[in-house]
């Protein structure tokens, strides 16, 4: 019997509405629900699920200071079917690109699995990759393409 949703971050913010918007406007999330009372929203994507909540709307759990930019030191990784359209909308946009589009191989055993992927700043600085499965190669087809 499942437990729960596993691994679902909340993200504190500076501007509960300039990211909700981003989020849902941008990145394409949709508010499962909501409690405006408290400057707060579970969104999902895809599969991949996130909070919201403003910082100081309610109980903040915080380790130590919260300095621009937030979440560092992690990057959260967000599988998506077609990288290539939310690519163009976000260049489109003019939103800034951490890690331009790139295709990487990441060796697993004896195996390479494939990713195209970019990575993003959410407007309090939280690092978002998307990544779209690419499959999986052998390590001989990998050392062939570096040729």
């Amino acid at each position: 019997m499942p437990i729960g949703e596993g691994l679902v971050p909340e993200f504190y913010c500076t501007d509960f509405a300039r990211s909700l918007n981003f989020y849902v406007e941008k990145l394409g999330f949709n508010i499962v629900y909501q409690r405006p009372e408290d400057k707060f929203a579970y969104l999902e994507r895809e599969g991949t699920r996130v909070m919201l909540e403003q910082l100081g709307s309610s109980r903040d759990w915080l380790s130590g200071e919260l300095d621009y930019p937030f979440g560092r030191g992690v990057n959260f990784q967000i599988a998506t079917r077609n990288i290539l359209k939310l690519h163009a909308s976000l260049q489109q946009s003019g939103h800034k690109f951490f890690l331009q589009l790139e295709d990487k191989w990441y060796r697993k055993d004896d195996t390479y699995l494939g990713n195209r992927q970019f990575m993003i700043q959410d407007p309090d600085g939280y690092l978002l990759r998307f990544a779209e499965n690419l499959g999986v190669r052998s390590a001989q087809e990998v050392e062939n393409t570096k040729e």
